[in-house]
This record gives C-alpha cells, structure tokens and sequence, in this order.
C-alpha cells in the first residue's frame, strides 16, 4: 500500500509539473492567446537595455487565472503543486496530500446562503473526489476527543449553509480538522455567528485555514500519516456593490485557545496571515489598494461587528 501510495504522489507530482511547464512555454508563444478555456499566464522574464547591455531579469512565476465565485481578488495562492484544487458550489478548498486537510477553504456568503429552514446535521464522509489515501475516514477520528479534547471542525461551517441544498458537503472531512474542543465551541463558533449576521445584509467573502508552526500529538484512531494544526486563521471580506472591498478583518487563533477568550485578543493583519501561512491574498487588486488592505488590523470594525 504504501508503495503504491508513493508511486502515486510521484506520478501526480510529474504530471502537475508537465502542466506548469506545458503552460509556461506555449504562453510566450501565444499558442493559447485564442483559447477561451487557457489561463491567462504573466511573462516570467523581463528584459532591459542599459548602456547598450541587455539584461534579463526573472520574476515572480507564473499564476493561472481561475475564476470561481468564492474567491475575493484572487485566490489564496502559494500552495504545494501536488495539492488537490476542489471547487463546489458553497465552498472551494485547496487540499494538501501530506496533511491530509486542506490549506485553504473559501466561500461566499449572503443572505439567501445563511437563511434558510433547512434541517442540517452532522454526517462525516470521506471526500468522494480524493482518494483515499488523500483523505481521512471517519474511522480515523476515533478516540480523537478523549485523549487530544477535540472536536470535527468545519472550516466551511454547517450553520452558514441553511439557505443551500448542499450543506451536506460541509461535513465532507476535506473540509474538517481536529480542532480543540475550547477553540470550535469558543471563540471560534462566536466569529462564525457574527458573520452570519454580517451576510444577512452583505455579500461576505471569508478565507479560512489551519497553520502547522509545532508538532501536535497524532490523533490515536488514524491508520495513516497525517498532521494535527497548531492553530488556524480566518480573513473576512466585505464586498460593496461593485465587488471591490468595503471592509475587512484577519484572524488568529492558536489551537491552546481558552474557551472565554475574547474575539478582540485574536485580531491581526493579512499580512501577518501571509507571513504565517506562505499564502498571498487579493493579489488581484492593485498594489497601492492591497497593501492598504492588508497592513491595517481594522480593530474598530471588528468592535462595530461585535457590537451588532
């Protein structure tokens, strides 16, 4: 098994690697400049005269364009390219083989997502487009409360889909972690419900993800590799009504998280985020604009939305 699960990663790797370079070389060809379906690829080289000297000069690589209507500015860029992108219609999520949960999850949220008469629950399956040694299985969660205290928690949560026929998909475990019990039924269950109300009246755009800065202890009942977070964040955004964005907040919390800790003790900066996670948010937006967003820790809204 493991042999097969190795020969697997390295073919994945190959091929993810083959289509980089396929994409990489054509693009300055303009082989894909009249195909609708092709990424839009940006130079990866730049060339300067000075003193009648040509210099060229590398820059950033390449980055797809993939548009999907939960990600704000851009999606969370910067992940491994052996992971697995999975877009659904409530949530998209970037899902990595070596941790076996995912980066990143994104979804948008509204009034006609969040409100609803819909009778959820909670059904824990293994995600039915990975395999299964990309993923977790109920079974492996066994044992996990008593010995670590914790929880299955929902990056993309249950609640915020009662207006959806699809809320089921929340309760694939691509889109859980074994999150401390103090932590999912804390402070972390508190911001989810201020951003519940904040979309009854907008379109909320949110970011959310685990971090892995420390070994955690392995949850007892899981049969394969995997690692447990040290702590997760959260990046809420507010579009106004030209999609650009109005108000915005980051956050962080650590997995030791007290139950009673306040939600103001956990706000930060998306560049903090981005430090931490090696991920790069709204890279679609002009510089000037992104850079504003990103330095300003936007402590005063954080207070306005707890206050209602």
């Amino acid at each position: 098994m493991a042999r097969r699960r190795n020969l697997r990663r390295r073919i994945k790797r190959t091929v993810a690697l083959t289509i980089f370079l396929t994409i990489a070389i054509f693009s300055g060809t303009g082989y894909f400049a009249d195909t609708p379906w092709s990424p839009a690829v940006r130079a990866t080289t730049d060339t300067v005269v000075s003193s009648g000297e040509t210099i060229v000069r590398e820059i950033a690589p390449a980055r797809p364009e993939i548009h999907c209507k939960h990600f704000f500015h851009g999606y969370p860029a910067g992940t491994p390219a052996t992971n697995d992108l999975i877009i659904r219609d409530i949530y998209a999520m970037s899902t990595n083989d070596d941790t076996k949960f995912a980066d990143w999850v994104a979804y948008r949220l509204d009034r006609a997502t969040v409100y609803g008469n819909v009778k959820t629950q909670r059904n824990w399956k293994p995600d039915p487009w990975l395999d299964p040694d990309e993923t977790l299985e109920p079974d492996d969660y066994r044992g996990a409360f008593a010995e670590l205290h914790t929880d299955r928690g929902h990056q993309a949560p249950l609640a915020a889909f009662k207006g959806t026929p699809y809320w089921e998909e929340t309760n694939y475990l691509s889109n859980i972690t074994p999150q401390r019990s103090d932590l999912n039924q804390g402070v972390w269950v508190e911001l989810e419900g201020y951003v519940r109300d904040l979309a009854l009246s907008n379109t909320v755009y949110i970011m959310t993800g685990p971090v892995f800065e420390r070994e955690m202890p392995s949850m007892p009942g899981a049969d394969e590799p995997h690692r447990v977070p040290s702590g997760y964040w959260k990046i809420v955004c507010v579009a106004n009504d030209k999609g650009m964005p109005q108000q915005g907040a980051a956050f962080f919390f650590d997995q030791e998280t007290p139950r009673n800790s306040p939600l103001s003790d956990h706000v930060t900066t998306i560049d903090e985020i981005e430090q931490r996670t090696g991920l790069d948010f709204l890279w679609e937006l002009d510089d000037p604009m992104e850079d504003a967003i990103e330095r300003d820790a936007n402590a005063d809204w954080v207070k306005n939305l707890m206050a209602g």
